[in-house]
């Protein structure tokens, strides 16, 4: 891949739509940025939450950040050209909120609202996180080609390390055979720690990290896609530059269903960003 490639392929190049002047944007959807030939999820809302953040200037909204994004996803778009359309629904002081949708080929994608504000810059009052270490340890199964879970293409511009105790597909083999409901194995927990490779870690990488990892039920063997159906993000501070840490877990895989949350930690272990999302996971 030659520089301009290269450049083009990175997260910061790739998810920055560009402006048609009157509130709708158009962006190339890249390959990179996919799973089994579909935009990644966590992508397209950093894809989203910038178009939002562009509108912002021209409404007399300077230094505001996005502080929560909720999208719904109608249909799977693929790799190629999109248009992105927004609609400033309130502009106010404290927050602002737009709609911000894509399309392809005249079709809806993905319908979001971007909540945009100031994010607080003191330190939290109370906060209940979890325990991870800074960087990854040694034995950290690196997300590659190798390591699958369909994930290897982000990993061109994504260093992204698998805590090997809550990877259980990596490490070739399954949490308990007898796990049933309430069971707090971890073999539903998956701990990753991620970093851009070609820019600092910043609010929209962030939003990407909430959704980075594989997919959970791939610890239980279902190991294809399992497209989300709802995403919400929440955006809690700036992140410092360094590994992101994020710890995701879920409350129950139930028929074809199955609830994702993650937390996502900075370099200084201070809560950068929440995700939660439903998708559908592939029966037994």
């Amino acid at each position: 891949m030659n520089a301009a490639a290269e450049r083009s392929a990175s997260f910061a190049s790739a998810s920055r739509p560009r402006s048609l002047g009157d509130g709708t944007f158009t962006a190339t959807l890249r390959s990179e940025w996919a799973v089994d030939g579909h935009p990644h999820g966590g992508f397209l809302i950093a894809l989203l939450a910038r178009a939002a953040a562009l509108v912002i200037p021209d409404h007399g909204e300077l230094g505001v950040e996005p502080i929560a994004v909720s999208a719904e996803f109608l249909r799977a778009p693929s790799v190629g050209p999109a248009l992105l359309r927004t609609d400033v629904r309130k502009a106010g002081t404290r927050t602002t909120v737009i709609a911000a949708g894509l399309e392809q080929r005249g079709r809806s994608c993905v319908e979001a609202r971007v909540i945009m504000g100031r994010l607080p810059t003191q330190r939290p009052l109370w906060s209940d996180l979890p325990v991870m270490a800074a960087e990854p340890p040694n034995n950290a199964i690196v997300l590659d080609e190798q390591a699958g879970a369909g994930l290897c293409r982000l990993a061109a511009d994504c260093d992204v390390r698998l805590d090997a105790s809550t990877a259980f597909f990596g490490a070739r083999r399954r949490p308990h055979a007898a796990m049933g409901l309430g069971d707090r194995t971890p073999g539903l927990q998956i701990r990753l720690w991620a970093r851009p490779r070609s820019t600092d870690t910043d609010l929209y990488f962030a939003l990407l990290a909430g959704d980075i990892g594989p997919p959970i039920p791939a610890n239980l063997g279902r190991a294809d896609r399992t497209p989300a159906v709802q995403h919400t993000a929440l955006l809690r501070a700036r992140p410092t530059p360094g590994w992101l840490r994020v710890h995701v877990a879920t409350r129950a895989v139930h028929g074809h269903w199955y609830d994702s949350d993650a937390t996502v930690l900075d370099a200084t272990g201070q809560l950068i960003s929440q995700a939660r999302q439903l998708a559908v996971t592939p029966g037994p």
